[in-house]
């Protein structure tokens, strides 16, 4: 398939009348720049990149607009999250992520990275279906179209020195030795086209033993992800427990490389932002869900200044919109330092783009080799009316995106779903569907398994 785009954002720079060659398996096989359509080709306005959504919890979109009156703090809205993880089966998780890929590919996220941890049932045992819940995530992205990436997730621990709390023993497999044989099992039950990756939850969720098991025994190729001092409490908690930050940490187990990413990294040292831009790895920030639960704005310039990749994430999935995470980072930026213009518009497309896919094990941005994913935007809407197109990511919302190509191929368009396999073509209803389904009674299975 030949698309024909009018202008391209192409590395942050509007370039007109640009043809991109799809080829059979979906990449970029060509860009011509400055020619007109032919007859045959699909026609676009406005593209930019598909974006690379580096961060998410699916299952926590069902307290979007149920939480927000009740005060308190992070912990107090993860008392929430787990009684919302304890309602989960796998078919409720695959209606309900269904409709929230179903959200993120219409606003213009491309691919996704799900940093997934309820493998199993709210007592600990297993599902009678080997893989069920990731098998469910994997599904549901096929179905939509989005691309995805499995993080799928080790925990083991109800903070640093703590046993696991009863709202926890879904998410965990008992041991590192344990979680790295599931691991290896669901790489061969997982349907083509999903990469899996890995996740160590947090230095309060995995004991520093396990951490260095994990890094010595997950293949230096896939990626790896870590929530990294997203709040003071586990900072604390590390100089207690272990004499150093969590980064620190992390760099003596022989974490940090440019394999890692780094979720939130709001609180941090001088030195540990020294030692991540080192290392080369990628920091994802999630700066709507960083502002609604209150833990802070992390220091993403001095970090991208340091040597580390900045991607963006959805995370809690509070707000689906990947021009809004890219205009929040930027906001955080002004807000923390009283200055304008601290991420060009260009490194915010990067960041969505070609690091957001590169924090996935996948290859984005506008070039040959890269997926042929792109995102058509309006420039002429309400919100969009006047602006130059490289500076799209500071006035467009998800609101102004149009068609969604996925491999080449188009798979939404106006906010519905146009891939052959999406059971429903609108979000909402699928969206209204799952979020029908979680709030049911769930009737939980005995099982003999005892919980870990």
């Amino acid at each position: 398939m030949i698309l024909h785009c009018q202008t391209a954002l192409i590395d942050g720079i509007a370039v007109p009348d640009v043809r991109i060659h799809s080829s059979a398996d979906g990449r970029i096989a060509a860009i011509d720049r400055g020619v007109a359509p032919r007859e045959g080709d699909v026609r676009l306005g406005l593209v930019m990149p598909g974006a690379g959504n580096a961060h998410s919890h699916a299952f926590h979109r069902s307290l979007r607009g149920r939480t927000h009156d009740r005060g308190g703090d992070f912990w107090r809205w993860r008392d929430s999250m787990y009684a919302a993880a304890a309602r989960l089966d796998p078919e409720t998780y695959h209606e309900l992520a269904l409709g929230v890929f179903g959200e993120m590919l219409t606003s213009g996220w491309t691919a996704v990275g799900e940093f997934h941890y309820v493998h199993h049932r709210p007592d600990g045992s297993a599902w009678p279906r080997p893989h069920a819940m990731e098998l469910a995530l994997a599904e549901a992205a096929s179905r939509v179209g989005i691309r995805l990436t499995l993080l799928d997730t080790c925990y083991l621990a109800g903070g640093i020195g703590q046993p696991l709390a009863p709202a926890q023993f879904a998410f965990t497999d008992g041991s590192a030795d344990a979680w790295l044989a599931r691991w290896w099992r669901l790489r061969d039950a997982l349907p083509s086209g999903v990469v899996l990756g890995a996740a160590i939850h947090s230095v309060r969720g995995v004991p520093r033993d396990a951490i260095a098991e994990m890094v010595r025994s997950v293949p230096a190729d896939v990626p790896l992800h870590i929530h990294l001092s997203e709040q003071p409490q586990e900072n604390a908690d590390c100089l207690r427990e272990h004499g150093v930050t969590p980064t620190a940490l992390l760099a003596q187990l022989g974490a940090l490389s440019p394999r890692l990413s780094v979720v939130h990294a709001t609180h941090l040292s001088d030195d540990d932002v020294r030692m991540l831009g080192d290392a080369g790895v990628t920091v994802v920030m999630c700066p709507t869900t960083e502002a609604d639960l209150g833990d802070g704005i992390g220091p993403a310039l001095r970090l991208a200044d340091a040597g580390a990749t900045i991607a963006l994430g959805s995370d809690q999935n509070a707000v689906v919109d990947p021009l809004l995470e890219a205009r929040g980072l930027e906001a955080g930026e002004r807000l923390a330092s009283g200055l304008r213009g601290r991420f060009t518009p260009a490194a915010l497309f990067d960041a969505l783009s070609v690091a957001g896919y590169g924090a996935l094990g996948q290859r984005g941005g506008l070039r040959q080799g890269a997926h042929c994913d792109l995102v058509e935007l309006d420039g002429s809407s309400v919100r969009t009316i006047g602006s130059e197109p490289a500076q799209l990511a500071l006035s467009a919302t998800a609101s102004d995106v149009m068609r969604v190509i996925v491999g080449g191929e188009i798979v939404a368009d106006t906010g519905r779903l146009v891939h052959s396999a999406a059971v429903n073509s609108d979000p909402v209803s699928l969206l209204s569907r799952g979020l029908r389904r979680l709030n049911e009674p769930v009737a939980i299975e005995t099982s003999s398994e005892d919980a870990p």
